[in-house]
């Protein structure tokens, strides 16, 4: 799908119109702070633990897991996802970091300390993003549809169908679960989807754009991807593939529950 095509599928005038539904709110993202960023890093993953912020990177040749200082943006240890391997979105699990890589249908696992790889495994389709809810794996694949995964086994244990209006929502990519609800980025778009995991229902847009606008960056793959929750200070950031920047924006309240 074309970025002009997906951005006018995921218009909110496109969903109401099918409707007789109150549109789904849309709150631009308001930045608190600016954090230097690797501008080579294609973000593919983000997740921040006990004061450190944990990336992975994509590209064949160029896929790496990163453990990365938030405020100077050093990049302070580093493990090569080696070719043919395309590195893609990665989660903790306690003492390890389960990674993905895009169409080979492999996960690794890491030690959480050293990057040391502990093993593998297998898993059918694209793997494009992962996160935890601390029951679950959950997985994102570019379609409408979230896989909740056994962390020791990786099978699945449900699917969850993202919907908007009644619509499903498509290239849902980098995730997030947060205080019980899932932000997703949309590829190739400036949208981050807050999703009820109960029910798949999205419940709020967060707008990007000034963010990308900030960024500089003008490629068209050069997109926001990489959202990371601190729990223990409640500060969300997100940023994007070869962006010189990582924000920490201000979470909106959460909409009422959806019923869409």
């Amino acid at each position: 799908m074309s970025p002009f095509l997906l951005a006018l599928f995921l218009a909110p005038q496109a969903y109401s119109a099918t409707a007789p539904l109150a549109p789904i709110p849309t709150v631009a993202a308001e930045i608190v702070r600016e954090y230097p960023h690797d501008p080579q890093a294609y973000t593919e993953g983000l997740f921040y633990l006990d004061g450190y912020l944990y990336e992975s990177t994509g590209e064949v040749g160029r896929s790496s897991i990163r453990k990365v200082d938030l405020t100077t943006g050093k990049v302070l240890r580093a493990t090569i996802v080696p070719p043919p391997y395309y590195g893609e979105g990665i989660a903790a699990w306690g003492n390890e970091i389960v990674s993905l890589t895009w169409k080979d249908g492999v996960a690794f696992r890491w030690s959480l300390g050293a990057f040391r790889r502990l093993g593998r495994f297998r898993y059918p389709g694209e793997g494009w993003a992962l996160t935890s809810d601390g029951d679950s794996l959950i997985l994102s694949d570019g379609t409408a549809t979230l896989r909740f995964l056994d962390p020791a086994t990786f099978k699945v244990r449900r699917r969850l169908i993202v919907t908007a209006n009644g619509r499903t929502v498509p290239m849902l990519n980098e995730v997030e679960y947060l205080d019980g609800e899932i932000l997703a980025n949309l590829w190739l778009t400036d949208r981050i989807a807050r999703i009820d995991p109960a029910n798949g229902h999205v419940t709020g847009w967060i707008d990007v754009s000034a963010l990308h606008a900030r960024a500089g960056n003008t490629a068209e793959n050069d997109v926001a991807n990489g959202i990371a929750w601190d729990k223990a200070k409640r500060r969300l950031f997100v940023t994007g593939k070869n962006w010189p920047y990582l924000f920490e924006i201000r979470l909106p309240p959460r909409a009422p529950v959806s019923t869409r």
